[in-house]
């Protein structure tokens, strides 16, 4: 069985306290692996380089353009590793190979782009009310960065964070999920292969009370960087709230998926199977709540249920599959569990709702595609997240209660509306209450386009060129022209 290593400071290094634990693929069941089991020592260890790297060296005397160009040089590397590294991320996290091949291919962009923008940032020269003095802005790295990614995409979340935090020049330690660490340890051999200075990116691996507190709480990391479930989302930024941390948070979502009567019904059909049971629902903008306008309700869950008939389970590695295992043993109960609170609620299951006992779905955790109809949007399936393949579709009779009912929820990550109206298209975007509001589509992301959440969902946006500005701060400076002078008692 493999036995991975830790990444800090350059090196592959044994966790100090000599421990390992098992990592399973989830289409089998079994363990393929085994990851550091880290503790608060290896994190100390990993934020001194860190550290080190920020202050001292190579990295600290940089151009940004010289960054940019590592940016780049990583972007080529993981480029040539896609196929690895995707094989990887399937066998740990049990997502489609269309999909992760898909993600990995698309990674190197993320690099490529704010590689671009590294010298891009520009302080300002100020005008002043006060003569005799000059004063400007200068664009400085927040410090030591930690980023802590969720388990569903381990390589694609990662870029989206590590990408504008090395070009604003910050360093990281990056902390991937217990239940997919694999793939991050495998990444991260080639920053040094692309030529960044040791201790610039580390990865520490293990569990949060182990690893994810103390990298929190050090004194020496000035900026959080979360992506995963609101719950332990708030508790990460109470944490560094204590320290006047910086922190971005990507959390949750419940996000409404919303078909009115005028729309290409067959379209926005495609669009919620998508928007749910693609990656098997486990993402955070997965549309899980399905808003059909009353004329058309019939007809859609009629369509939408013999669509999601046709899913085909089994094998992620295999391109023909549709739907693959859930990733880890616990979302699989959890799931499980949210099924029957919706049958206890009175929700009208119109499919599956059951662990899949086809044979191609081997000994993995499968749940078949699960589609409730006749939900009321109070129930705690339309309000929680579930963060598997289940949908729950909900009626709505005109504009106003599509808004009401899609805006009825803590969450607000992203939304979408399926319309031939264009004025609908923009009333319905500037009314909901969601960080990305798609229309005729769904699940669309780019490393151009600011991602984040509203409410519930998060605060600070990945993507695009707000990114960057979360790991920059800014400093102001004043000179003395030489003219001033005074009582030096007296502000001047």
């Amino acid at each position: 069985m493999k036995r991975y290593q830790l990444r800090i400071a350059g090196q592959s290094v044994d966790p100090i306290g000599g421990e390992w634990f098992p990592t399973q693929n989830p289409f089998t069941g079994e363990a393929w692996a085994e990851i550091p089991r880290c503790d608060a020592r290896d994190v100390d260890r990993a934020v001194q380089a860190a550290h080190q790297a920020l202050t001292e060296g190579p990295w600290a005397e940089m151009t940004a353009s010289q960054r940019g160009l590592l940016l780049h040089r990583l972007g080529d590397l993981i480029a040539r590793d896609a196929k690895k590294l995707a094989a990887t991320e399937v066998r740990d996290n049990g997502k489609l190979i269309a999909e992760m091949q898909g993600q990995l291919n698309y990674v190197p962009q993320w690099y490529y782009y704010f590689g671009g923008l590294a010298d891009k940032i520009e302080g300002a020269a100020l005008p002043l009310d006060k003569k005799g003095y000059f004063a400007f802005t200068r664009k400085e790295p927040v410090g030591v960065v930690a980023a802590i990614t969720p388990w569903n995409s381990p390589l694609l979340l990662a870029a989206w964070k590590l990408a504008p935090a090395l070009a604003a020049g910050c360093t990281v330690v990056l902390k991937p999920s217990e239940f997919t660490s694999a793939s991050s340890l495998e990444f991260a051999e080639l920053f040094d292969e692309a030529g960044f200075p040791p201790g610039v990116v580390n990865v520490v691996t293990g569990f949060g009370k182990d690893v994810g507190t103390p990298l929190v709480e050090h004194p020496l990391v000035r900026k959080v960087s979360f992506t995963g479930s609101d719950a332990t989302g708030r508790i990460i930024n109470e944490q560094a709230a204590r320290q006047f941390k910086h922190a971005s948070m990507e959390l949750g979502g419940k996000s409404p998926n919303i078909i009115f009567a005028d729309a290409d019904l067959e379209q926005a059909v495609f669009g919620a199977i998508s928007g749910i049971f693609a990656a098997t629902g486990q993402t955070c903008i997965a549309g899980s709540r399905l808003l059909v306008q009353d004329s058309i309700y019939d007809q859609v869950v009629e369509k939408l249920v013999a669509l999601a008939k046709t899913a085909r389970m089994g094998d992620p590695m295999s391109m023909e599959t549709q739907v693959g295992p859930v990733t880890t043993p616990p979302q699989y109960r959890k799931i499980l569990d949210y099924i029957q609170v919706a049958k206890d609620d009175g929700a009208k299951l119109l499919l599956g709702g059951e662990p899949a006992s086809r044979p191609e779905c081997g000994k993995g955790w499968f749940v078949e595609p699960t589609i409730f109809g006749d939900v009321e949007n109070d129930m705690r399936i339309a309000q929680e997240e579930v963060f598997g393949p289940v949908l729950s579709i909900i009626r709505f009779s005109d504009e106003a209660e599509a808004v009401r009912i899609a805006n009825d929820v803590r969450f607000g990550l992203a939304a979408a509306v399926w319309t031939s109206d264009i004025g609908r298209a923009i009333r319905m975007s500037e009314k909901l209450q969601a960080g990305t509001v798609w229309v005729n589509t769904y699940r669309a992301v780019s490393y151009m386009a600011p991602f984040g959440g509203y409410k519930d969902s998060g605060m600070g946006r990945e993507n695009g060129q707000e990114a960057i500005r979360e790991y920059l701060q800014n400093k102001t400076v004043w000179i003395n022209s030489g003219a001033v002078a005074g009582n030096p008692f007296v502000m001047r």
